[in-house]
């Protein structure tokens, strides 16, 4: 299964190749894309990486299904990066 990160329509960056300046200009718009997710998401230090991974995944779904703004959307890990890792 591909990983899959949460982004917002407007940002010209990749966060999984260019996660810095996707991180810079998503604080410099005032997003805080990450803080918001972690606030979606229901994890806790109990959880094993599968169930975290799964808590990660279920928050993005989440935010993207109620995007009443229209502004976030899901992103799927580079094939090419997938290729390296797998």
């Amino acid at each position: 299964m591909a990983g899959h990160m949460l982004t917002t329509v407007d940002n010209p960056f990749n966060p999984f190749t260019h996660y810095a300046e996707w991180s810079n200009y998503d604080e410099q718009c005032g997003y805080y894309t990450n803080s918001f997710l972690a606030r979606v998401a229901r994890i806790s230090d109990d959880l094993s990486e599968a169930d975290f991974d799964l808590a990660y995944e279920q928050a993005i779904d989440e935010i993207v299904r109620e995007n009443v703004n229209g502004m976030y959307r899901k992103v799927a890990e580079p094939e090419t990066a997938l290729a390296a890792t797998g």
